[in-house]
């Protein structure tokens, strides 16, 4: 009789805790569509409501550190054009808009934040209001000008293909043929600028790929070099200590990987 009562007691138990993480994953998987929902349409708002222009290089722009091959596809992407966006109303909705990021061949499209950490906003939307998803966000150790050895900048892999989900394609073969798609087009408030790539690929989480500064040039050296290294494809790219480099990292899985695209600065104008 006591083994009885006992083992109804654990049959109960269970029973509980079963339909307690049955409700806890409903509530899980609602809040999911719920935020997804809400970042879509803070996208499509705030798309609707920006005007970006498609700007030919003209007399203002600078070709930034041009390598002596000129056989070097950096001669072909330096054609292309830049993206200038209008931060007005971006700005009064959220004072932390640093830039615009556009990247070749994916869905990335956005804003960028910064905040006072790297926290807030793999948690919060453009619109400051609580969110899983997060947003697209500047590494607050980053001036905001652009002016480091390395920029990096964040975003959450979400599975409904919003935020940095695409950032996948770049392992696409398909990508890596389309050479039109190895750019990244960025704007700030003062400046257009071109980014080319020169490696993709996917890794252990770590700090060493977002490092922000190196205190020599032979460190900065090391890192490029090993982050050329690392990428799935070859981009026939010339990379130096002289260039400025663009990070963009999300994450791959969930045991921890990472995915990260680099490219260089080729192209600016101020505005």
């Amino acid at each position: 009789m006591k083994n009885k009562k006992i083992k109804k007691f654990f049959t109960i138990v269970v029973l509980i805790a079963s339909i307690a993480t049955l409700i806890f994953s409903t509530y899980k998987i609602i809040m999911w569509f719920k935020d997804n929902k809400k970042i879509s349409s803070i996208t499509e708002t705030i798309i609707e409501n920006t005007k970006i222009e498609e700007l030919l290089p003209s007399d203002k722009s600078e070709n930034v550190n041009p390598p002596e091959d000129k056989f070097d596809p950096y001669w072909d992407y330096i054609k292309m054009s830049l993206i200038s966006v209008d931060f007005k109303d971006l700005l009064e909705k959220n004072s932390d808009t640093t830039g615009w990021v556009r990247v070749e061949g994916t869905s990335i499209n956005y804003p960028v934040v910064q905040g006072n950490n790297n926290e807030y906003y793999l948690n919060h939307s453009f619109t400051k209001d609580y969110n899983s998803a997060g947003w697209v966000y500047l590494d607050y150790r980053n001036n905001k000008d652009l002016s480091d050895q390395n920029t990096i900048i964040y975003g959450h892999s979400r599975v409904d293909g919003s935020i940095f989900h695409s950032l996948r394609n770049v392992l696409k073969d398909n990508w890596y043929k389309n050479k039109n798609y190895h750019i990244v087009k960025y704007s700030t408030p003062t400046e257009n600028t071109l980014w080319q790539v020169f490696s993709v690929y996917t890794v252990k989480e770590e700090s060493y790929y977002i490092t922000p500064s190196f205190g020599t040039n032979e460190e900065f050296k090391s890192w490029l070099d090993t982050m050329k290294k690392r990428s799935k494809f070859n981009f026939n790219t010339t990379v130096t200590t002289d260039d400025k480099i663009l990070t963009l990292s999300s994450c791959y899985d969930t045991n921890g990987t990472r995915m990260v695209l680099h490219a260089k600065l080729i192209k600016k104008e101020a505005r």
